[in-house]
């Protein structure tokens, strides 16, 4: 029950408005279980007519069927003014509300009335002054108000209270009544009234009857029967009680005196409350036995349907999680119909049982006790109904199509898809409770949803028998059939697609057809089977294949058997066709098999092991016959039901040795010719007598066959022989390879390297050295291995003669290294096939003139002469690997015509380029004047003559220079530095030889410098000397004056020294600003 039950309307509107509460604490106090659980009791049993709510110190509220206990606040009081259910239209006039007091008001007025008011009122002391009439009014006042307060406390407690008779209050009337007399006709007629009052109270509440609920259509539980004949029996006590009373007696008293016509009415009323009490108290006791057992199947159902069908939570399943709500359902609907199927069978048991002794059943209608777990069932299905289509449904997401269209039809189904989940997000937000059976809302949303799925029901069907249409096979159609298998049990679409399924069915007999045919227009051809297996192998495995393929689409055929029964028998019959025939042909191909193979197995098994062809060579005897035989073997295994005959079956017996033996043999075998036909003449006088040793072993191995016993053990300890000297054989040789492959590297190696700037890094390094030293002792320790492997001794003439082999090819090797080296050094002296300069010289001027450094000479003769001697040292570093031949490589390898040949022909390129060399030196001597000449006397020649003489001139006339002098000179020594800076820097000399020109320009340009500043230097002096002049003479002359007084015009001169790059220094400039 929810906030939003009609029938709470009145209940909250008084109760808000009472205890001043707000809407939401409303709604939360509505909500809580305990509460709805009070609610529905006070709503749907007609034995609770009274329903409290009150609120605690604390402020909760709380609601109960009973009068709270120890409540001190505010009361609200709900009543029934008839034992009914309340609905929604007629809870606004059976209802009525008070506020009462909590129980000790109610106490404290019945203590108060009869106490202190009622003795105080009863005591003439305190009346005698009241006017007549007023004291009889106040205590039918008081008595009515205890009256009240009494009727008001046995309502709340559930009881029938009777109410006393105002006029008992007189005491004089009561004596009077006591003693038998009864005059006072108002005394009689209060009395009557009472019994009146009394006999409505009573009649009312003895009709009250259990099954009313039941009746009206309500849901009683069995608590309700048990609480019903409690409350029943607990009131009829308190109104025996009553009626017991000394008041109640003395009313009987009164009436029967006075002979009323209200007598018999209340003897009738005794007797209806005794009966009433018995009945009560006999149904209770019969009932107590099963209160217990009924009270935890209740609590057990209403944990269950809380639990399993909540009725939000149900519909909303379809979307979060449809499988586990559908296994709720399922659970609960299994429950229900196990209880009514119980239920039955017990009923049954118990008719059974009344039939054997006298006793009187308790019959009445099964369908008023399970009409609403019918109704609660049925809605229940159609939910279920709802989860499975859902669930199938649900599928379609996964559906993908394949063919020419599929895609097509993929979108379909998505689209289809799609639309079902807009269908199941509607329903599962539905606004009523599916699991109310009464509430018939929720069947239109079932209607409409059952509409929306024959709906896509059709239009799965328009995709289904498209896709049915374009399969060409069976296995393609059965594929489809499966995947769409989760929707095809509903009656709609099987009827539809039943032609397409019959056409499935078709396909299926046809593909046996075809079957059937392909077998007997085949069977007869060998070739029709594989050529890499066996004949009759092969034949066997075509059969399986075929029966493989009849079978497929026999499988086929079942996806849809289901669907279209009909064709069955004719399917099955078919296949029957088909693999009987097959089973014949395969015991036939079994026979000839069997015969055949024994056949081959015994001349298998009389051959011998091995033998040696005409070149020498070993082989395993009948290799090619045993494998084709071990091959069949091994089919014969994969068909269990094959009989085996007695040379088969005895090498099928001892397969396994005979592979082994077999596979050891031709290792064997391989190994041993492997050797024979690889041994090099050097290598056979080595081996030759452990080749001899095992040719006399193997022997051995000839003289048996492949049907002897014990070979195993034989075939390993030849094996083992021979594979421990093909061991030993192989390793040798490897280590020759590595010896090999060393010397080999040496010819690959580069002794003579290029620097960085492309020039002859000097001779061989320490580096190519080294290696050539390691590997050469790398060498002599592998032939030492090499003679442990072959067995021979340290003076046997075969090992002599290998290591002599041995040293030729380290002596070649090293000849490769060495003329590998001088061909470099040839070829890049060479002017033709050089790339770029291997050696470099400096010409540099000295106080003796120019020369080379190194020298062209001696210089680069020694240089080379270094070079060479260190290539042929390489040839020194390796020990010598013979023990008969004397010295080391490098003397061997010094005699060798190729290599002297072609050191002469370095020599002779050295030569050549030392001619060039002084040729170029030569053309650079025409600059040697000014190294060789004495500056000073040229100097002190030149400001005497202005000219420098002859050395024919002997005697000249003297001559100053002039400035025109100067700058002649001066001019000339430009021109000159001109020249030497564009001399080039670097000039390579046949290609080969780089000579740098860099140290004697830079020379030049030093000397021609030191020229020009000695007539510079001149010139400055005069200007000086002009300048100190003019400033002796106090400024007073001219130019021309100064200027007659020194030898060159201060003016000039100066323009001459600028022209010429030279900056005056600063005291001049000084002096000229002055």
């Amino acid at each position: 029950m929810e906030g939003k039950d009609e029938r709470l309307d009145p209940v909250r509107s008084f109760t808000v408005k009472s205890l001043r509460l707000d809407e939401a604490r409303w709604q939360e106090f509505v909500s809580e279980e305990g509460n709805q659980v009070n609610f529905n009791s006070f709503f749907n049993a007609q034995d609770y007519c009274h329903l409290f709510i009150c609120q605690d110190p604390d402020s909760r509220l709380s609601v109960s069927l009973d009068f709270p206990q120890n409540i001190q606040s505010k009361v609200i009081c709900v009543s029934k003014t008839a034992r009914e259910a309340v609905t929604k239209e007629n809870s606004r006039k059976i209802l009525i509300f008070q506020e009462v007091q909590g129980e000790e008001v109610l106490n404290f007025i019945i203590c108060v009335t009869e106490q202190v008011t009622c003795p105080l009122l009863s005591n003439p002391e305190n009346s005698s002054r009241w006017v007549s009439g007023v004291i009889d009014e106040a205590f039918r006042l008081m008595e009515r108000q205890k009256n009240e307060a009494l009727v008001m406390k046995a309502q709340i407690e559930g009881r029938t209270f009777l109410p006393h008779p105002d006029a008992l209050h007189d005491d004089a009337l009561y004596d009077a009544a006591k003693g038998g007399k009864v005059s006072d006709m108002k005394l009689l007629h209060t009395c009557d009234w009472t019994i009146i009052e009394w006999a409505e109270l009573v009649s009312e509440f003895l009709q009250q009857d259990s099954s009313q609920p039941v009746v009206d259509g309500l849901k009683p539980l069995p608590s309700e029967e048990f609480h019903f004949w409690k409350n029943r029996r607990r009131n009829l006590l308190f109104i025996q009680q009553q009626l017991m009373s000394s008041r109640a007696q003395l009313v009987a008293f009164i009436v029967e005196r006075a002979e009323s016509v209200y007598w018999s009415t209340l003897r009738d009323m005794y007797r209806d409350v005794q009966e009433g009490v018995k009945e009560a108290e006999d149904v209770t006791l019969n009932l107590s036995p099963l209160q217990k057992k009924l009270e935890e199947v209740e609590q057990m159902e209403y944990q269950q349907s809380r639990k399993f069908l909540r009725g939000e939570e149900v519909m909303h399943g379809l979307v979060s999680d449809p499988g586990l709500v559908l296994d709720d359902v399922r659970l609960v609907i299994w429950t229900l119909q196990t209880f009514k199927e119980t239920y039955s069978q017990i009923r049954a048991q118990l008719e059974d049982q009344s039939q054997d002794r006298v006793s009187q059943s308790w019959d009445f209608p099964s369908h008023l006790v399970f009409i609403h777990l019918d109704n609660f069932l049925h809605r229940l299905q159609g939910i279920q109904e709802v989860f499975c289509v859902s669930l199938q449904l649900y599928q379609l997401d996964q559906v993908v199509l394949s063919g020419v269209n599929g895609r097509m039809w993929t979108d379909v189904a998505k689209n289809m898809y799609r639309d079902f989940l807009r269908h199941v997000t509607v329903l599962s937000h539905c606004n009523c409770d599916p699991t109310d059976s009464d509430d018939q809302s929720f069947e239109l949303y079932l209607d409409q949803f059952q509409v929306q799925v024959s709906d896509l029901e059709r239009r799965l069907v328009s995709v289904l028998s498209r896709a049915l249409e374009n399969c060409s096979v069976s296995s393609s159609a059965a594929k489809l059939v499966n995947m769409f298998g989760f929707i095809l049990d509903r009656r709609l679409i099987q009827d539809q697609l039943r032609p397409y399924l019959i056409r499935l069915v078709d396909m299926v007999l046809m593909e046996l057809d075809h079957t059937k045919l392909l077998f007997y227009s085949q069977r007869e051809k060998s070739k029709t089977f594989s050529r890499f297996t066996p004949t009759a192998a092969a034949g066997l495995c075509w059969t399986q294949q075929l029966r493989l393929r009849a079978e497929d689409s026999l499988t086929n055929y079942r996806t849809v058997q289901h669907l279209c029964v009909d064709s069955g028998q004719l399917v099955l019959q078919r296949f029957q066709q088909i693999v009987d025939p097959l089973q014949d042909f395969r015991d036939r191909l079994k026979s000839e098999w069997s015969s055949q193979l024994d056949s081959d197995c015994g001349f298998v098994l009389e051959q011998p092991l091995i033998q040696f062809n005409q070149q020498g060579m070993l082989g395993v005897n009948s290799s090619h016959k045993l494998e084709a035989v071990l091959r069949e073997l091994r089919y014969v295994i994969r068909e269990r039901d094959m009989e085996l005959r007695p040379h088969a079956a005895q090498l099928c017996t001892c397969r396994d040795d005979v592979t082994q033996n077999y596979l050891s043999l031709s290792h064997m075998v391989a190994c041993y010719n492997q050797v024979v036909s690889d041994v090099l003449q050097v290598e056979l006088p080595l081996i030759k007598d452990q080749l001899q040793d095992l040719n006399r072993t193997l022997s051995e191995l000839q003289g048996n066959t492949w049907g002897s016993e014990g070979l195993q053990q034989l075939v390993k300890q030849q094996t083992d022989k021979v594979l421990m000297f093909h061991s030993s054989v192989t390793e040798a040789r490897a280590n020759t390879d590595a010896m090999t492959h060393i010397i080999q590297g040496w010819a690959e190696l580069h002794l003579l390297q290029r620097s960085a700037e492309s020039l002859l890094d000097g001779g061989a390094t320490e580096q190519s050295y080294k290696r050539i030293r390691e590997e050469g002792q790398e060498l002599l320790r592998l032939t030492q291995v090499n003679r442990s492997l072959y067995r021979a001794t340290d003076c046997s003439e075969s090992w002599f003669r290998y290591l002599d082999n041995i040293d030729d090819k380290v002596q070649d090797g090293l000849f490769q290294l060495l003329l590998r080296s001088l061909h470099f050094l040839s070829d890049n002296m060479n002017p033709q096939s050089c790339s770029a300069a291997l050696l470099a010289v400096s010409l540099q001027l000295k106080e003796t003139g120019s020369v080379f450094e190194p020298s062209v000479g001696s210089g680069l003769s020694d240089l080379l002469t270094t070079i060479i001697s260190d290539v042929y040292t390489a040839a020194s570093l390796p020990p010598r690997i013979s023990v008969r031949r004397q010295g080391n490589y490098q003397m061997s390898l010094q005699q060798s015509p190729e290599l002297l040949a072609l050191e002469q022909a370095v020599m002779q390129r050295l030569l050549r380029v030392r001619e060039e060399a002084e040729h170029l030196r030569a053309g650079l001597d025409k600059y040697s004047h000014l190294w060789q000449s004495d500056r000073r006397g040229v100097m002190q020649e030149f400001l005497t003559y202005s000219r420098p003489l002859g050395p024919e001139e002997l005697e000249a006339e003297e001559t100053p220079p002039t400035l025109k002098d100067f700058q002649r000179e001066i001019e000339s020594l430009h021109r000159l530095s001109g020249e030497v800076t564009h001399l080039e820097e670097v000039k390579v000399l046949h290609g080969w030889l780089q000579v740098d020109l860099r140290p004697f320009r830079d020379s030049m340009l030093s000397i021609i410098h030191d020229w020009k500043n000695m007539y510079t230097e001149h010139l400055l002096d005069s200007v000086s000397d002009s300048l100190q002049q003019v400033t002796q003479c106090g400024g007073g002359g001219d130019d021309e004056e100064s200027s007659s007084s020194s030898s060159f015009p201060p003016t000039e001169t100066i323009i001459l020294l600028e022209t010429a790059g030279v900056k005056l220094p600063e005291h001049l400039s000084a002096q000229l600003q002055c």
